[in-house]
């Protein structure tokens, strides 16, 4: 900036030889600086001013258009959001494939106690030992009159229960608002739910996590707050499930068994729709684990994937499609049954001691011999035999969508030799779990391929994988299981109008000491319907069952549990939407005579 002088040298000499006085050329000077001054000063405070009001106007409209926003808006309570509120307790629920609701969340309230806070602390112990009965009086009393600041009382409790506290009046009880699971359908697939409890917790809020089940296998999912309205949708059908329970909690309960399971699978997706393991539990006050004793003792023992036994005879099955597939036999090939057969220097018996003689593969099949299905074991040899089991999932724990699914690895021989072969071929020498059976029995019922079992409901109406054999060898295989009903140890399992097949396996339950039981076993029945064109596979299991209706007392799969399946496909047939259909049957003898 140039600053003009105010007596500047070029004005001040000529006025003074003109005897002009050289102060007023100072002083006009001066004004011409001074009024440039206040020019821009008032030009500054101008400016200033357009600004605030500029400001001042975009705050009224802003104002201005809250309060008519407000206006037209529904008028909400206002929520005062306290520290605990950053927990995030927000879960989705699940749902059955129609949607019915197996799990959802539940507002309740916990009852916390600050001592420092309470007026008569012995006589609210009292009082609270009465409303909850399952408290201890003389620790409730401790801890109110020692030295705690805080301590938590029930975390969850029922609105009465709440009322009843709320009338004690001691200001050192308070709640604090929390959501919990809820499982409205009680024991119902308690083993497929497993259960939630709480995780981080604060006195206004507590974080639902799962501990069990789908619940923690799905936790990630669950918990999402993005999910929150997007129920997890589970493959099951509640009304199946319901029936698949009551029919198998009778049965379990006429036969004597210790426990039971059952596992309904659609042959073509691998959806599980009924799972069921007894003795149960309710997940809404889901019991402790057992930390003492065998496993299977506690209820939440999921028998399903956990129960990993030797299955027995069902395994027949299995050597007969593979000999089928591979060219080596046809349905109709003869196979020698008849004692000696000796395999590694051990000899191979048949159940009683039976002597079936020279019979059809298909009579292997029905009469559930030991030596035929050991010679067809022989014939495809050890190692194709172990190849064809470990693509039906036999090698691995099944890929099912809960956790305990993991725990149910299968036991394999240490050394597969041909005696092993011959062993594995009847079912013995080889634990596995109902749920793999599910599988691999599935193979047989859709063609020959593949399916993993999946607990989540599928848009996709197959989802068969890999082959596994020919689509003659499964038509084979599904006539030889069709004539063990008709004809064989499972004649029990006939149900009019469903075409059923399956086959029977009983199995010596291992004792721990070593060695076998000789009057306990797992009896199993494995079966599908309708044959023509199958379905469902159902397997059935009970531990330990015994049939005392005769003189003595009967422990095989056809007295046992065939029985049990045959009911089940009697009572869930119709709600699986099958039609029962009438079987072609040779007709009787019509002899025509005239009317005339």
């Amino acid at each position: 900036m140039i600053r003009v002088p105010l007596r500047p040298l070029a004005r001040i000499l000529p006025a003074r030889a003109n005897g002009e006085n050289p102060d007023a050329i100072e002083r006009e000077n001066k004004r011409i600086r001074h009024e440039e001054m206040r020019d821009r000063m008032r030009a500054r405070a101008e400016s200033r001013l357009l600004i605030l009001g500029m400001f001042f106007v975009c705050a009224f409209v802003v104002v201005g258009a809250r309060m008519g926003l407000l206006s037209i808006s529904e008028p909400m309570e206002p929520r005062t959001y306290a520290p605990g509120a950053s927990i995030s307790a927000a879960r989705a629920d699940i749902v059955d494939r129609n949607g019915a609701l197996l799990a959802t969340n539940f507002e309740t309230h916990a009852l916390y106690a600050q001592p420092t806070h309470m007026i008569d602390p012995v006589a609210a112990a009292e009082k609270l030992v009465q409303i909850f009965p399952d408290l201890d009086h003389d620790r409730l009393v401790r801890d109110f009159t020692g030295k705690r600041k805080f301590l938590w009382i029930k975390k969850t409790m029922s609105p009465e229960q709440m009322q009843a506290v709320h009338e004690i009046g001691d200001p050192g009880l308070m709640f604090g608002p929390r959501d919990m699971r809820l499982y409205p359908n009680g024991t119902l697939a308690a083993h497929v739910l497993g259960g939630a409890s709480f995780g981080k917790e604060g006195v206004s809020a507590a974080e639902v996590i799962g501990v069990a089940g789908v619940e923690k296998y799905f936790d990630n999912y669950l918990r999402d707050p993005d999910n929150a309205g997007k129920p997890l949708t589970l493959s099951l059908d509640l009304t199946v499930q319901a029936a698949a329970e009551r029919v198998l909690w009778g049965g379990m309960k006429l036969m004597n068994a210790k426990g039971a399971t059952s596992v309904l699978m659609d042959v073509h997706t691998g959806e599980v729709i009924s799972v069921v393991s007894l003795p149960t539990f309710d997940p809404n006050n889901r019991p402790r684990p057992a930390i003492a004793g065998d496993p299977s003792d506690s209820p939440l023992y999921n028998r399903s994937v956990q129960g990993v036994y030797e299955l027995g005879s069902v395994f027949k099955i299995f050597a007969a499609a593979q000999a089928i597939d591979l060219g080596l036999v046809t349905a109709d090939t003869m196979i020698d049954t008849t004692p000696p057969m000796r395999v590694g220097g051990y000899p191979i018996g048949e159940f009683n001691r039976k002597n079936y003689g020279v019979i059809s593969v298909t009579d292997v099949i029905m009469h559930s011999s030991n030596r035929g299905s050991g010679r067809l074991a022989l014939q495809i040899g050890a190692a194709r035999q172990q190849e064809f089991l470990k693509k039906l999932g036999f090698f691995e724990a099944t890929p099912f969508e809960i956790v305990e699914a993991a725990q149910g690895k299968p036991l394999l021989p240490k050394q597969w030799t041909d005696l092993s072969a011959v062993t594995v071929s009847y079912g013995h020498g080889l634990s596995t779990s109902p749920m793999q059976l599910a599988a691999a029995y599935s193979a047989i019922a859709n063609g020959g391929y593949i399916v993993k079992p999946t607990i989540l409901k599928q848009d996709v109406r197959n989802l068969q994988g890999e082959r596994v054999m020919s689509a003659k060898a499964a038509a084979d295989a599904r006539m030889m299981l069709r004539k063990v009903v008709t004809d064989g140890t499972a004649s029990f399992g006939e149900v009019p109008g469903y075409a059923v097949g399956g086959k029977t396996g009983s199995a010596d339950k291992p004792n721990p000491q070593g060695g076998y039981y000789k009057d306990r076993n797992i009896s199993t029945f494995a079966s599908m319907f309708p044959t023509n064109d199958p379905k469902y596979v159902l397997i059935v299991s009970l531990d330990e069952p015994v049939e005392t209706s005769g003189d003595k007392p009967r422990r095989t799969a056809g007295w046992t549990t065939v029985p049990v399946a045959a009911e089940m496909i009697r009572r869930l047939a119709p709600l699986l939407g099958l039609r029962p259909t009438v079987e072609p049957t040779t007709l009787a003898d019509i002899t025509l005579t005239s009317s005339n």
